[in-house]
């Protein structure tokens, strides 16, 4: 039998997955990222761990096909990173550095697209061509698939859906230091910060005032009804919704696919994002769908298992 790993590389944790063949999942496990020394631990420290991953499950290391890995960053064809700053890392050549460590083919991703990868075959996506996926988390990240491809881009930051510009006269400059991205608005950390603006302008009772502030506690609120909550969700669905409906007319795909630990709130997030996209969608796009994803936290495994194997398979 013959195996590949799939690889998810974050700022907390990596996360890693071994497949067969078929991309069946036989094993799932995680370490810590280890972002010390600028970063230089982490590929000898996945090195190791897939090595006692080999050892547990007696498996050798020329019956590993290929390996997929994505990581927060710009990733180029060719498996440049274009700086991951959540990981210390610059530019360099991330293939050539994991295959030297890990020795076995390696191929490369940005997160982002390899979750929007393994939900398009293995998730929500697998009955469409053509999908949008945007990921909730700590930040906003996006994947776009034209009929069964990655849009990477020239330098690798095709669908950088979180740093699309959304609002002019913010005062607070995003992550990526330019000021009113849409991951200000509508990441976890952004809603957060909604809500507290909304608290901190109104005397309106919420259960929010008693609370710690995060996206769960928001949406958890906004299924009890309260009414300052429901202002924080059509916020972000006035947001995200117009996003949405810009780049399904830029792409015109089959669906629209939401990810990431937002994503958990389930339905309540498609009903504020509903109104916002068929309002500001072009007639001819009014028939795409709005989905949660399936897969969810193992998206990226998947993603990375199956770039490592259409890559190796020239598909």
């Amino acid at each position: 039998m013959k195996y590949y790993f799939g690889i998810d590389v974050g700022g907390t944790t990596v996360k890693q997955g071994l497949f067969d063949e078929d991309y069946n999942l036989l094993e799932r496990w995680e370490i810590r990222t280890d972002k010390t020394r600028g970063g230089r631990n982490i590929i000898p420290k996945i090195a190791g761990s897939l090595e006692d991953c080999l050892e547990r499950n007696k498996i050798s290391k020329k019956d590993i096909i290929a390996t997929g890995m994505g990581v927060p960053g710009p990733v180029t064809k060719d498996g440049f990173i274009n700086k991951a700053v959540n990981l210390g890392w610059g530019r360099f050549n991330l293939k050539k550095e994991a295959k030297k460590s890990l020795g076995v083919p390696v191929f490369c991703g940005n997160d982002a697209n390899l979750a929007g990868y393994g939900e398009f075959h293995f998730g929500s996506g697998k009955e469409f061509d053509n999908i949008i996926f945007i990921t909730i988390g700590t930040g906003i990240g996006g994947c776009i698939i034209n009929e069964g491809k990655i849009l990477i881009g020239t330098d690798g930051s095709g669908a950088e859906i979180g740093h699309i510009h959304v609002k002019d006269d913010e005062e607070d400059s995003c992550g990526c230091g330019n000021k009113g991205c849409l991951e200000q608005y509508t990441s976890a950390k952004g809603i957060g910060r909604t809500a507290r603006r909304m608290l901190a302008t109104t005397d309106e009772p919420s259960v929010l005032r008693d609370s710690v502030i995060n996206a769960k506690i928001i949406f958890d609120a906004i299924k009890e009804g309260d009414k300052l909550a429901i202002k924080v969700g059509e916020e972000f669905g006035r947001y995200l919704g117009c996003a949405m409906a810009n780049l399904a007319n830029i792409t015109n795909p089959q669906a629209i696919i939401l990810g990431g630990g937002v994503s958990k709130a389930g339905d309540i997030l498609l009903t504020f994002l509903e109104e916002p996209f068929k309002k500001n969608v072009f007639h001819a796009c009014k028939n795409v769908k709005l989905l949660c994803a399936s897969i969810k936290n193992d998206a990226g495994i998947y993603g990375a298992a199956k770039l490592a194997g259409d890559s190796i398979n020239n598909k």
